[in-house]
């Protein structure tokens, strides 16, 4: 599409259309046409827009008339006043005006009275189209949004929403009725648990429609490793469930990649085209083009109906290719990229102009020639209606030796034809082929009048008239394609929409939803296995975190979100604290902007609960320090690399979590996906470090410098281990 705004755009096309009939007739002695011109875009023109009165086709008439009357101009200069009332509520008068012209004129202006009013009239409304489907665009896309937020909202609070409340009331009944507490905690647990896996099944589902955060993650941790990515995205989102097994090629990729620890170059490429969708992954870590990792996955895409290959040249450069059908059309919100009004309106005027044409010249040729013209015009008139579609080389060929090669026989009659030939030139090919063309088929024109020995007036007039003629049918059928690329542009708005909006699901379940029911299951699990004094403390707590969980599902579901890195911050002290872990909170921040402030504490939560599903960490300290202008947070446990030593604790949930690398965990998942996005959005960076099974997460972000104030470092009360690391 033009860098030109695509309402001006229109607009320009349909003001050179009509300054091109207003030329006609300037060039024939009218200079009246400049006048009636000068009116005629008040239609088109914004700024003019306040001057549309009715007095205006009233205007319109007394110059067209003038010129007609007094000056002897062409009827087909009426035109200009019949097209304007087309455009009003005072239509109907449109049809005395082409009587008039029928009685003061010949055929042939009165065919070319016609003829412009309608042209006017459809170039005006197709710009007045186009303008409408440019501004609806925005609000579409909001709808779209809307409208999925809706649908994840009610899915999600008949699911997990139906489990919190179960959760809740499971507690009460616990806490009212402490002799069938252990029964009622073990369907509490349960409930927890299912609640757990739907969430995480839910982010994978929602994440598993786009391979966007996949690729976020891949870059991330090639980037972490020292290697240069160069990221070609080709393909458009949803993609459905090929996007998930995608993701997962993507990620057994790069995960091999940097295990080897040789990766300094990597190309991630995606190409949709003839049905299929495309994911190649270059590198020059590799030792080996075999990876058994890569063999289910390979299963998987020829069940899909597709295909995975591996390549590896004596260089040392893996090239893994996979293949998969392109998914379905209706992936994404339901908007026709075609626009019937618009189309009907564009062919119908462009037929009615090749006939109104043919016509015209079909007056001027000699009877007994008619029949053959006829023929030749009819080829003409059907090559036409196939440019619509698109650019046909042979149809424009035959078009070309249409519009010439009869001029030996019919002569000067024919010499308004070769405008036919003009308006496909101007479709067909870049503007910088294309106008040089039209300017060859008007030259030609020019050269058939000189040799036909016309008059210099007349073989003007001939010429300027192939270049208006050109105009129009570029005019009529350019407009339609407008509108038609900006509801495709709109169309594909609103996928983005949806997918951005299914992505912010995924993230806000997996870190905000997910973690609160972590949480909660491990309060759950300890509560069993207490006293029952302790354990009713435990439940007070974890009634307290099913309403925080509550919040979160509101949040996941499009509500605002409301996390605090202090909140966090505590939060995380009394969660460790519960599953055994001495923590150990450093805070040395003041206030932050709020993005920044609920971007460092869902990290906060998502880093607690990895070293509770993922390690068997013992000790964990928790830091934020003001630097390089912005805020660091820190968490560093112990006991990384032994994942899953919590047994019941926050992992039980059946399904393998996700999280960042070197903490136990899946490397490449939706935790340091989500996380690293997150982050990415405000500016800042996520990193990673280990050190035997000393493991260390790091987050910045950027902050104002009027904003970041230092603190006193907080610790736990009665700590006197202030300022010394647990290990």
């Amino acid at each position: 599409m033009s860098r030109v705004p695509v309402p001006r755009l229109a607009r320009v096309i349909a003001g050179v259309v009509f300054a091109g009939f207003a030329a006609v007739y300037v060039l024939a002695g009218s200079p009246l046409a400049a006048v009636a011109f000068g009116l005629q875009l008040v239609h088109v023109s914004p700024g003019l827009r306040r001057f549309r009165r009715p007095w205006l086709p009233a205007a319109q008439a007394l110059v067209c008339y003038t010129a007609v009357l007094g000056f002897g101009t062409s009827v087909g200069i009426l035109g200009f006043v019949g097209g304007s009332l087309l455009l009003t509520r005072a239509w109907p008068l449109a049809v005395p005006v082409a009587v008039s012209a029928a009685v003061i004129g010949p055929a042939d202006s009165v065919i070319s009275m016609v003829l412009v009013s309608l042209v006017i009239y459809g170039l005006t409304r197709l710009a007045e189209r186009v303008e409408e489907v440019h501004a609806a665009r925005l609000a579409l896309t909001m709808a779209a949004a809307a409208e999925e937020r809706l649908r994840i909202a009610a899915e999600l609070n008949d699911g997990i929403g139906r489990g919190l409340a179960g959760i809740a009331g499971g507690v009460r009944l616990a806490l009212d009725r402490p002799e069938n507490a252990g029964e009622v905690l073990g369907e509490v647990v349960g409930a927890a648990r299912r609640s757990l896996a739907d969430a995480r099944a839910a982010a994978a589902g929602y994440r598993a429609t786009s391979l966007t955060p996949e690729v976020t993650t891949a870059r991330a941790m090639l980037a972490a490793a020292g290697a240069e990515v160069e990221v070609r995205a080709g393909h458009t989102e949803p993609l459905g469930p090929a996007g998930a097994l995608l993701a997962t090629v993507l990620r057994e990729v790069v995960v091999g990649a940097v295990r080897q620890n040789t990766v300094r170059k990597c190309l991630i490429e995606t190409v949709a085209a003839h049905g299929t969708i495309r994911l190649r992954v270059v590198h020059d870590g590799a030792r080996t083009a075999d990876d058994e990792g890569l063999a289910e996955s390979a299963r998987q895409a020829a069940l899909a109906g597709g295909g995975l290959s591996t390549d590896l040249t004596a260089e040392g450069w893996l090239t893994v290719e996979t293949v998969l059908p392109a998914p379905a059309a209706d992936q994404g919100p339901s908007v026709s990229a075609e626009d019937p009004r618009a189309y009907r309106l564009s062919v119908a005027l462009l037929v009615a102009v090749l006939l109104g044409f043919s016509a015209k010249a079909l007056l001027a040729v000699p009877a007994h020639l008619a029949a053959p013209a006829a023929a030749c015009l009819a080829v003409i008139v059907v090559m036409q209606v196939r440019s619509v579609t698109g650019r046909h080389m042979a149809a424009l060929a035959v078009m070309a030796l249409l519009a010439f090669a009869p001029i030996l026989v019919f002569g000067r009659a024919w010499l308004g034809v070769p405008g036919f030939l003009a308006g496909p030139v101007l479709l067909a090919f870049p503007a910088a082929v294309a106008w040089p063309l039209a300017g060859c088929v008007m030259a030609g024109t020019a050269v058939a009048a000189v040799l036909l020995g016309l008059p210099v007036p007349v073989t003007v007039n001939f010429t300027v008239s192939t270049l208006v003629t050109g105009l129009v049918m570029y005019g009529l059928v350019r407009l339609a394609q407008l509108v038609r690329e900006l509801r495709e542009a709109r169309q594909g708005l609103a996928r983005s929409a949806v997918v951005e909006e299914r992505l912010r699901a995924a993230r806000d379940l997996h870190d905000l939803l997910g973690s609160s029911l972590a949480a909660i299951l491990l309060r759950c699990e300890l509560a069993r296995r207490l006293d029952p004094e302790r354990a009713r403390a435990e439940l007070t707590e974890v009634l307290a975190m099913t309403g925080k969980a509550e919040a979160d599902l509101r949040v996941v579901s499009g509500g605002r979100a409301a996390v605090s890195l202090a909140d966090e911050a505590e939060t995380a002290r009394s969660v460790l604290a519960a599953a055994g872990v001495r923590a150990e909170v450093s805070l040395a921040h003041g206030a932050l902007p709020g993005e920044v402030d609920a971007a460092l504490g869902t990290v906060l939560r998502e880093a607690v609960t990895n070293v509770l599903r993922h390690s068997a960490a013992r000790h964990c300290v928790i830091t934020t320090t003001a630097e390089e202008g912005g805020v660091r947070l820190g968490v560093r446990n112990d006991g990384a690399g032994t994942g899953g030593a919590r047994g019941d604790g926050a992992a039980a949930g059946g399904v393998r979590g996700d999280g960042a690398v070197g903490a136990g965990v899946r490397p490449g998942s939706a935790g340091l996906g989500n996380l690293t996005t997150r982050l990415a959005v405000l500016g800042g960076r996520l990193g990673t470090a280990r050190d035997g099974d000393r493991f260390e997460l790091t987050a910045w972000a950027p902050v104002p410098r009027d904003t970041v104030a230092i603190a006193p470092s907080v610790v736990p009360a009665g700590d006197d281990r202030a300022g010394r690391a647990p290990y």
